[in-house]
């Protein structure tokens, strides 16, 4: 360290000032040299202490870093309150999940006691302020219980849906009057919800839709219906994306979103739909019959509700993002056990250069998708992902998500093909998400609209 002792500066008299009287000029700018180096003396000593007081701080690895990419402790965006609400959810999905989730892809869905045994645990609303009603915690936390449910397997759960989209419509437009009539119930599990955009004739594009609600008197009639809805066949309450002005310049200035409770008459649900992955979620289709709904199931504005769907897409896109990269981490640590045990021509398959190449490629682009993924973390906490970069994410990473679905199936050889391994159900489940949340051709679409804009 530097030190001001260091510096020899000398003191001047009169008798010294005489002496340079014909050089007073330069003396006074050397004087002021001086006090100006002694500043930045100053500065650069309290910029070094600073330095070594970070130094010597912890420093958290990152996961490419640790003997696992499933340890707990990793990852800078995170702190030991974030590492101390992790080990609860993983002990919650080790305990009350994956013992069950075999028989719930059976049934195709899961119970109704592990959605009210995750609100007494605290993992419903987790990121939902308390003025609201939720638990007030921040979006990381919400992030540690969608990548949990990844590390465990456990495609069958629609927490992440029902915390992390259904309630942010509900918190940020709804009335007083709807968040104290669905959130308390919302939060202890006992009214499980989803939204219904998708339909047979309109996917990626909302303003393909059909389902239309017109006024009578006071009250909305819905018509329509909806497919592939996450949650659909279980739901007690729905967010319907409907059309309410037919007459409105475009399709996207006269969508509106209803609240329908799945009691209302004329609100059928269809069977679960027969999916190749995903087998425990319950994924339907829905059937509205003239459903008479009143003028307080409308969520915010009327006509407002394509502008609402933009503004919440980002966070969709994240929550995919977040469970593809916790994916190809499991499936990868799953791949690495299992080479290293079982043997072939004498020797374990790890044992093979092919093999650790493979390995070695397959860990290179899991952690590019890492840093990538709590980059994006890091830009919502901020409340600056970008539509672009959203979406740069979920094409990348979902992609990723399948290649490494791929390779590690295939390092399990004939072993991989078979249900009772993870890694089948893995596979099977990873098909989904290049396609949902907006497919990745359109991903492709909405990256290039910000490249080749003026």
């Amino acid at each position: 360290m530097l030190c001001l002792s260091d510096i020899y500066i000398p003191s001047c008299n009169m008798a010294a000032l005489k002496y340079l009287k014909g050089f007073g000029k330069n003396f006074i700018s050397i004087q002021r040299s001086a006090t100006n180096l002694k500043r930045n003396v100053a500065s650069l000593n309290t910029v070094q202490l600073r330095f070594n007081s970070s130094a010597s701080e912890e420093t958290r690895p990152e996961p490419c870093q640790s003997d696992s990419m499933l340890d707990i402790g990793t990852r800078r965006i995170f702190s030991e309150e974030h590492d101390m609400f992790r080990r609860s959810v993983r002990k919650f999905f080790q305990e009350r999940v994956v013992p069950f989730h075999t028989q719930w892809e059976k049934d195709g869905q899961v119970s109704r006691e592990v959605w009210q045994q995750a609100g007494e645990q605290g993992l419903l609303g987790i990121s939902t302020p308390t003025e609201f009603g939720g638990l007030g915690g921040d979006f990381l936390s919400s992030a540690i219980a969608l990548e949990e449910q990844g590390y465990a397997n456990a495609s069958g759960l629609g927490f992440s849906l029902h915390s992390d989209i259904v309630m942010p419509y509900l918190w940020r437009y709804g009335s007083k009057e709807q968040i104290e009539k669905y959130m308390p119930i919302m939060m202890n599990g006992t009214c499980i919800t989803a939204i219904a955009m998708t339909e047979p004739s309109a996917g990626s594009d909302l303003q393909g839709i059909k389902t239309k609600a017109v006024k009578d008197g006071d009250d909305w009639i819905l018509n329509g219906s909806k497919v592939f809805i996450t949650n659909g066949y279980m739901c007690d309450m729905c967010v319907v994306v409907a059309i309410t002005d037919g007459t409105a310049k475009s399709t996207s200035h006269g969508i509106s979103l209803f609240l329908v409770d799945a009691d209302k008459p004329g609100f059928k649900k269809g069977k679960k739909l027969n999916k190749i992955g995903a087998k425990a979620q319950d994924t339907a289709e829905l059937f509205f019959e003239d459903v008479r709904l009143p003028s307080s199931a409308l969520l915010g504005k009327e006509n407002h509700g394509f502008y609402y769907l933009m503004q919440e897409l980002p966070r969709e896109r994240l929550l995919i993002i977040i469970y593809a990269q916790a994916q190809a981490e499991f499936m990868f640590e799953e791949t690495r056990k299992y080479v290293k045990e079982r043997k072939a021509f004498g020797k374990t398959l790890s044992n093979l250069q092919t093999i650790q190449h493979k390995l070695a490629e397959m860990k290179s682009e899991i952690a590019v998708g890492r840093a990538f993924t709590d980059m994006c973390l890091d830009l919502y906490n901020k409340g600056e992902l970008d539509s672009s970069t959203a979406s740069i994410g979920k094409y990348w990473l979902s992609e990723m998500q399948n290649r490494i679905a791929t390779q590690c199936l295939q390092l399990h050889g004939g072993w991989g093909y078979m249900m009772e391994y993870p890694i089948a159900r893995s596979f099977l489940d990873a098909r989904v998400q290049p396609i949902y949340g907006g497919a990745n051709e359109i991903m492709k679409e909405l990256i290039a609209r910000q490249i080749i804009m003026d």
